[in-house]
């Protein structure tokens, strides 16, 4: 069985703490020191609670993470209906990934069921984009999950290391690199992949599987 937030009824609060200050709070902690960081008791005592106090309103630290990460999709505009699916799709993955790079323990904390409103608004709006350029039954499912998992990844990699890091591994790596040429000739002409435009290869990424899926789409 299931075990989500989104399936209980939700048990309303009065000011001072509230479900929508929980979650903000939450946020909060989350951006600036992590998931891992993420405790019950911490949570309680950023809001000046008791843990009693907070488990009256979330059962578990899983609600509260499901919460918060319902809130950052809630960041994400639905793009205007312009009859034009891919160009649709294109500005919905771009607010998504933009979210998760303001939120980047968010990329880190996908796998539980995703249930909340926002999320379910987000995702059906990408499935009816795609049903409207052709796609179904386990194609849908195919394009659906390779776009959302182009988003997540590149979220993930960007996030995982800031700019001067980032710049000292590129350094480290092209010397590496310089050195065993004749096991990584390609690698070694052109540099590693690390340390290059974000947004540039995004694009062109989500550019590529689009291209792709519009010559397999069924209109």
């Amino acid at each position: 069985m299931v075990d989500s937030v989104w399936l209980r009824e939700e048990r309303r609060g009065t000011a001072p703490l509230t479900r929508e200050r929980i979650v903000a709070e939450a946020v909060a902690l989350l951006d600036a020191e992590g998931a891992g960081r993420l405790t019950m008791r911490r949570l309680a005592e950023r809001l000046g609670t008791g843990s009693t106090t907070l488990y009256w309103h979330v059962d578990t630290k899983h609600d509260v993470v499901d919460l918060a990460l319902d809130a950052i999709f809630g960041e994400v505009a639905l793009p205007p209906s312009t009859g034009d699916w891919r160009a649709e799709v294109t500005a919905l993955l771009r607010g998504w990934r933009s979210a998760m790079l303001r939120h980047p323990w968010s990329a880190e904390v996908l796998g539980r069921p995703l249930l909340g409103p926002n999320v379910l608004a987000r995702t059906e709006f990408l499935h009816a984009a795609l049903v409207r350029a052709g796609f179904v039954g386990a194609d849908l499912v195919a394009a659906a999950y390779a776009l959302s998992n182009h988003v997540i990844g590149s979220a993930l990699m960007q996030a995982g290391s800031g700019a001067a890091e980032e710049a000292a591994e590129r350094s480290a790596a092209d010397e590496l690199l310089a050195r065993r040429r004749e096991e990584y000739p390609t690698l070694a002409s052109r540099g590693h992949p690390s340390g290059n435009d974000w947004d540039d290869a995004f694009d062109r990424g989500l550019g590529f599987l689009l291209d792709g899926m519009a010559g397999n789409a069924r209109p």
